[in-house]
């Protein structure tokens, strides 16, 4: 983790990509992919295989999973039936990231306003974040249909930023992607890679212009001025059902 610069103030609003990031959406993800190959006569595939394809939404996923690209005649049958299968199932395994719990906590109990930026369409991130009871308390949710632009571009987070009255410079976005940030540093924030997302072999984190990153949730706290023994709380203790505040299987 790249330590907070000791004259940079913490944030008043912390925006958090949504899978990969927030949520470990990929077991439901896989499984929805998965149940698609078998009903077109294919066997499973191995999450770890479909894992570091997640940050690339469908495109990155049916291509390793059928050989699909978005030109292909096919992909937009593929893509809606596997759309479909998801929504169906879409939080049975999907739950925060093992210690993101007591990071929304930190933020909540300091009066920090934290909200989700994804490029996942709101009829899917609508009904994910009430399954696992985050939707209320998130400040502000912006889908990849909310707006008419999508993350690399910077308007989805300024519109977070207007939505809860926050400042972009004084705000930090948190995501897997190298398009996340872009859209950050073009919206003018701080941006934290979250290492332990869906990154692949072929990514460069090092080469996309973040602030720092962030090995495991808990390191975000240094990042919002956390005092010593929470941060130490976080790394050592592990997370109980309770602390992750809807984080188990629903």
């Amino acid at each position: 983790m790249t330590a907070r610069a000791a004259h940079v103030a913490p944030p008043t609003c912390v925006l958090f990509d949504l899978d990969g990031t927030l949520l470990d959406t990929a077991p439901d993800l896989a499984a929805a992919l998965n149940r698609l190959r078998r009903e077109r006569g294919s066997d499973d595939l191995p999450l770890e295989l479909i894992r570091p394809t997640i940050s690339q939404g469908s495109p990155g996923m049916l291509k390793v999973c059928f050989g699909l690209t978005p030109d292909d005649p096919l992909y937009a049958e593929f893509d809606q039936r596997f759309l479909t299968l998801y929504r169906q199932a879409i939080a049975v395994e999907t739950a925060l990231f093992p210690g993101m719990g007591d990071v929304l906590a930190y933020l909540e109990a300091n009066a920090i306003c934290w909200g989700v930026v994804t490029n996942k369409p709101g009829w899917l991130t609508e009904p994910l974040l009430k399954a696992l009871d985050l939707w209320q308390r998130a400040a502000c949710v912006v889908s990849g249909d909310t707006l008419h632009k999508r993350k690399p571009d910077p308007d989805p987070l300024l519109y977070a930023c207007e939505r809860v009255g926050a400042m972009p410079a004084r705000s930090l976005y948190v995501g897997d992607a190298e398009r996340d940030m872009l859209a950050g540093s073009r919206a003018g924030m701080r941006t934290l890679v979250a290492s332990f997302g869906y990154l692949s072999l072929e990514d460069r984190p090092e080469e996309w212009g973040a602030d720092g990153f962030l090995e495991r949730p808990g390191d975000l706290l240094d990042w919002l001025g956390a005092p010593i023994p929470a941060r130490q709380h976080n790394q050592g203790i592990a997370e109980t059902p309770d602390s992750a505040a809807g984080a188990s299987s629903p």
